[in-house]
């Protein structure tokens, strides 16, 4: 099978040919029909977080695909069945955390295109338990860049509780942001959106932001505050200047949801503002088997929109040139 492997962290992928893996017991080998290319991947290929992948390793982890093996004792999903390959690629079922409902911390967890092979490329296994089946109406294009950017989003705004009504800032349009404007909207919020590009806030603006922010021409939070300031603040992009202007746009009683996840890991908020405006500073990692259903069922019934453009394997390198020069306007997907 072809597949796109970090082979070193100072290296480009190198898209060679490898053995098709075989499943073991509780897996499935899926055919791979997509997979997006999430910036997550970008920083695994380069190594940038303290908790290293091992090269060499295949990335990808928003793959979609058909079930083509079951491995022994494998009774929960079917021969032929189309699935999603997410970032939990395993947890326990057993610790407090996944007992709970909160599985995406999981001490134990696997992820995959990290701790183990993801999905770029022809063919990936992966345990049966944490696939997710892809339902009709959903196509295999629309549904790679769904599986993490979707499901991503959509957690971190169940996570906001946003009251209908209140002001919804996404700091960072793109394959993430484009979904969590409309997400937003799903829950009740008036979505702001902002970022540095003019082409992103007028897809935010068609996907049903209210507002649009360029943080290129004007001081971000005080545009936000002129609109009567945000209720929460949602930062898909990767930086710690982001993340504090995202806090200093926040109303009384203000969330700040944390998703992105900059190399430098660090950001400064004043302990005084947090404690008297009662602001509340939440990380959100992922979502769970059922987010990723739920992410699903609203593509399925027309209520979200994915923005992609195709490419194929070969083009990986370009393709991690063009998504870090910013001007993606919002998801990339791999088509085999």
């Amino acid at each position: 099978m072809k597949a796109a492997v970090v082979t070193s962290f100072t290296s480009p992928l190198e898209v060679t040919q490898r053995e098709v893996p075989a499943p073991g017991p509780g897996e499935v080998l899926v055919r791979l029909e997509t997979c997006g290319l999430c910036h997550t991947d970008i920083h695994a290929a380069r190594g940038d977080w303290p908790v290293k992948p091992l090269p060499p390793f295949v990335p990808g982890h928003e793959g979609v695909g058909i079930i083509e093996e079951l491995g022994d004792g494998v009774t929960t999903r079917a021969l032929g069945e189309r699935v999603a390959i997410p970032w939990l690629g395993y947890a326990c079922g057993e610790c407090r955390y996944c007992i709970d409902g909160r599985e995406t911390l999981c001490e134990q967890q696997r992820n995959s295109g990290y701790s183990v092979d993801g999905a770029f490329a022809e063919y990936a296994v992966a345990a049966a338990r944490f696939v997710v089946p892809v339902p009709q109406g959903v196509s295999s294009l629309d549904a790679a860049p769904l599986t993490c950017a979707g499901v991503t989003t959509y957690k971190a705004l169940k996570v906001a509780q946003i009251v209908p009504t209140e002001r919804v800032a996404v700091f960072g349009i793109g394959g993430l942001g484009h979904l969590a404007v409309q997400y937003g909207r799903i829950m009740g919020g008036s979505v702001i959106a902002v970022d540095v590009e003019d082409a992103k806030l007028d897809l935010a603006r068609e996907l049903g932001a209210e507002h649009g922010v360029n943080a290129a021409k004007v001081d971000p939070v005080a545009a936000i505050r002129d609109l009567g300031g945000a209720d929460v603040a949602l930062v898909l992009a990767a930086s710690p200047r982001v993340f504090e202007q995202a806090f200093a746009s926040l109303n009384r009683g203000g969330r700040l949801i944390c998703v992105a996840l900059p190399a430098d890991e660090k950001m400064t908020v004043s302990i005084f503002e947090t404690v008297l405006k009662g602001i509340s500073i939440i990380g959100s990692i992922v979502g769970t088997r059922q987010d990723l259903a739920e992410v699903f069922a609203l593509h399925a019934a027309g209520r979200t929109r994915i923005i992609a453009e195709s490419r194929q394997l070969e083009q990986v390198n370009d393709a991690i040139v063009e998504v870090l020069s910013g001007k993606v306007l919002a998801r990339l997907v791999f088509e085999y």
